[in-house]
């Protein structure tokens, strides 16, 4: 029993000796961030949260501590996981913004808005539910530039708040914090790229689609989700656009076009349809995209041809899509959030018409 204990104090000591280093070496320092809201949330190294708060404009990069876990062994399932969340916070209400998933060990981390603050939820390989405390933890952040202020512009059905979409997606990629959302720049739509540890963040680039529903070239809306990825050996995004474009950025192109990249629109997936999250994966010896949207069920897209696909430059009129193939994965309607969990699984939030938000661990189609 003695060496058991023994054992288990060196295990948790060096967990935790592991822990401090790694928040070190990526320039994390203790103290309590301040979150105005949590908006996406990406894994980066060393179980390392990347958060995005839209509301301050504001990355935060959080050591979370999670090292324990099994990713190939894990599976989440959880009924009315809003309800679920409330009950562990004590809030009377929870509205979940995204779900990510540790990759090293399966837990899955919620952003959610309790009682209109921000919080974070981990949920373990086994579906056990804890907050996730803030108070001095470490941590860094980078404030984007040049982005929308915090108020409500327009009138009438134009309304709106410019600054909720200052960050609308978020990934880690050859460390580098990749950000897509809307600037004050000319060209809004932007891109930013961050290096970590944290800099000072730049202002980011714009980016201008061919937006074949609309027959035309525009550069005013946000990227609402996307997946970095290597395309024949070059990184590279994959991102979508509201109604419903599918674009391709090399990402060398962030730094090398100067104020604005042009994007190759590689796919028009139909109109009167948002984007809602999207991830990558392998099978079977192909590599697919899995893209869940607001009006047209979750999209299982092949990567084929995405190197020798010269781009979309002529409209598509009637709802109709072109240009990379997919088909509807009949088994996920509903899905409203997504994130690989492990080489043959995707953890799911799925909402049928009406009913609670429920978090699934499914088959990877």
């Amino acid at each position: 029993m003695l060496l058991k204990r023994v054992s288990l104090a060196a295990a948790l000591f060096f967990s935790a000796v592991n822990v401090a280093t790694a928040a070190d070496v990526w320039g994390l320092k203790p103290g309590t961030p301040e979150l105005k809201s949590a908006t996406t949330l990406a894994f980066g190294p060393e179980d390392i949260l990347f958060v995005g708060d839209a509301k301050n404009a504001t990355v935060f990069a959080i050591a979370t501590g999670n090292t324990e876990g099994d990713a190939a062994a894990a599976s989440i399932n959880i009924d009315d996981l809003p309800t679920a969340i409330a009950n562990e916070l004590h809030a009377k209400k929870v509205e979940v913004n995204d779900v990510a998933v540790n990759p090293r060990t399966g837990a899955a981390f919620v952003a959610v808005t309790a009682d209109d603050h921000a919080a974070l939820v981990q949920i373990d390989g086994a579906g056990k539910i804890s907050e996730l405390s803030l108070k001095d933890i470490k941590f860094s952040k980078a404030t984007l530039a040049n982005a929308p202020e915090d108020k409500v512009v327009g009138e009438g059905r134009r309304a709106q708040n410019r600054r909720t979409d200052s960050i609308t997606d978020i990934a880690f990629f050859e460390n580098k914090l990749l950000v897509s959302g809307l600037s004050t720049a000319q060209s809004a739509s932007t891109v930013r790229e961050i290096s970590f540890p944290f800099a000072d963040a730049d202002k980011g680039i714009g980016v201008e689609i061919y937006h074949a529903a609309h027959g035309k070239s525009e550069d005013s809306s946000a990227m609402r989700t996307f997946v970095a990825m290597m395309i024949d050996g070059e990184p590279s995004i994959l991102g979508a656009y509201v109604c419903t474009p599918l674009v391709k950025i090399p990402v060398k192109e962030l730094s090398a076009s100067g104020e604005k990249v042009k994007a190759t629109t590689v796919a028009e997936l139909g109109n009167r349809n948002r984007p809602l999250d999207m991830i990558s994966y392998s099978k079977d010896g192909a590599e697919y995209l899995l893209l869940s949207n607001s009006a047209r069920g979750v999209m299982k897209i092949t990567t084929a041809g995405l190197k020798e696909n010269k781009g979309l430059t002529e409209p598509v009129s009637g709802g109709g899509s072109a240009g990379q193939k997919y088909e509807t994965v009949e088994s996920m309607a509903g899905v409203v959030q997504l994130d690989k969990l492990n080489e043959t699984s995707t953890l799911v939030l799925v909402q049928a018409e009406g009913g609670p938000q429920n978090l699934k661990t499914i088959a990877l189609p």
